[in-house]
């Protein structure tokens, strides 16, 4: 029977397309997000449990924790950050907010969720969320680029850590339309050019990366671990001819 898995960044586009998934394949759900509205909304849809935090609120985890229950089969970090800025223009607070929700979060997610994971039956899954920027060197993405390449970092060391029990990995999207890309996206030309530097030349949708985040989360993919996995249209390895 499938089990139950936690959300956060539920009241995403991506984590919302991936706890559509889930939910498909039979998983119970708690999400979390700091939109109430659409949270309780895709609650009510999906029929799961929810919790509104703020996870800039170094009490969210212990709270999300005690209301997401004893066990846990999975656990999906769905939060991310674009706040693009040339390096002369990024604060400290800039870089430390990105560190904090992207890498941080994550790490103390984990952490918290750490003892319902370990009180599941079989081999419970951590899903993660790195990008395209932490191995493609793109202007304006210093602060991000660094978030995300911790998040990739954790995930290696976390897999290693907890082995053979979890199992973790990351996906690191491109440009995906979502709600959080919409500065990037909104303007069709813009989206158009951007498109177009990709082999598979179009901009990704939420149900591109949740259809491997769910897949990861899963036992479908029992003797995968410590991986990161594009989710990208090719742009990360492929160059092709105009």
């Amino acid at each position: 029977m499938a089990g139950k898995i936690l959300i956060y960044g539920a009241s995403g586009g991506i984590g919302a397309a991936t706890a559509r998934a889930l939910r498909a394949k039979g998983h119970d759900l708690h999400l979390v997000g700091r939109n109430a509205g659409t949270l309780a909304a895709l609650a009510t849809e999906l029929g799961a449990t929810f919790t509104q935090a703020d996870i800039e609120n170094p009490g969210a985890f212990a709270e999300v924790s005690a209301a997401a229950g004893p066990v846990l089969d999975g656990l999906i970090y769905a939060v991310g950050t674009i706040a693009l800025k040339p390096l002369a223009r990024i604060s400290a607070d800039d870089f430390q907010r990105d560190f904090r929700l992207n890498a941080q979060g994550a790490a103390l997610a984990v952490q918290a969720a750490l003892p319902a994971l370990n009180a599941a039956e079989g081999t419970p899954a951590i899903v993660l969320f790195s990008s395209i920027a932490a191995c493609q060197g793109f202007a304006a993405h210093a602060s991000i680029a660094m978030a995300k390449g911790a998040v990739e970092g954790l995930t290696l060391a976390l897999a290693a850590e907890l082995a053979p029990k979890i199992r973790v990995n990351a996906v690191a999207p491109s440009l995906t339309r979502t709600p959080l890309a919409a500065p990037l996206t909104a303007n069709e030309r813009v989206a158009a050019g951007i498109a177009a530097l990709h082999p598979i030349p179009r901009l990704g949708e939420a149900t591109d990366v949740a259809a491997l985040a769910a897949f990861l989360a899963t036992t479908e993919s029992g003797w995968i671990t410590g991986q990161v996995f594009g989710v990208d249209g090719g742009r990360s390895t492929l160059r092709v001819k105009g």
